[in-house]
């Protein structure tokens, strides 16, 4: 039986905004997903860790960073504050998705080098190379940091306490980076294409900046529901 008004509004999911706002965020997470497959698949011939066509190399990198780094690892920030679970359980399933979000952008990186290396290209010539190198470094020591202090319970409580709400800032702080280093991918490839005789505005760019756009507005909805109050504990 409901004691209060707040317990209603507890079940209807209108206590805090949250969950609106993590609704949204699952319904944007799609649009991005399937743009960057129909630009790779589509317009850009598919996928191949082998071939003698070194763009189907490429063509891994986007994907992978994309669905990893920006929409499973939204998807982490989000399953903590918004899955009715206990406190515990949440923090497995927030270190398991940002650990694959992690996976998918080491490979994704690996591909993009290999792409490099097999087509004569220099690596690290770009920002977007170096801060996607920033992005992937501290991805994986926020992970660690994560696992180390929260899942091990490194150090002490009063230890954990103090860390934990810079581990949530830095999270918000790399996964912005994180959003604005593909944002760049998106204009420096683009530009690529361009350059070689792709029209200004054909369906192919788009596609790709409407890509970008969609991913930017799923962002801000991760970022919006992560720091929106809750009531949850």
């Amino acid at each position: 039986m409901l004691t209060s008004e707040k317990d209603k509004n507890m079940v209807l999911g209108k206590h805090d905004g949250v969950l609106p706002l993590t609704f949204v965020v699952h319904l944007l997470a799609i649009p991005p997903i399937l743009m960057v497959l129909v630009w790779s698949i589509h317009f850009r011939g598919g996928f191949s860790f082998n071939s003698s066509n070194k763009s189907l190399i490429f063509n891994i990198h986007p994907v992978l960073m994309l669905i990893g780094i920006i929409i499973i690892g939204g998807e982490a920030i989000v399953s903590y504050k918004s899955l009715p679970l206990k406190k515990k359980s949440k923090k497995l399933i927030h270190l398991v998705l940002h650990g694959m979000a992690l996976i998918l952008g080491i490979i994704g990186i690996y591909a993009v080098f290999k792409f490099h290396n097999e087509s004569g290209i220099v690596n690290l010539y770009s920002l977007h190379s170096w801060l996607g190198i920033g992005v992937i470094v501290l991805y994986g020591v926020q992970w660690l940091f994560g696992f180390v202090m929260f899942i091990c319970h490194g150090g002490n409580s009063s230890l954990r306490s103090s860390t934990v709400h810079w581990h949530v800032k830095m999270g918000l702080f790399v996964y912005l980076l994180g959003v604005a280093t593909a944002s760049l991918g998106f204009l420096e490839k683009l530009t690529f294409l361009q350059s070689s005789g792709l029209p200004k505005h054909s369906s192919e760019a788009i596609l790709v900046n409407f890509t970008a756009i969609l991913t930017i507005f799923y962002a801000a909805f991760v970022v919006l529901s992560a720091v929106s109050p809750s009531s949850r504990t």
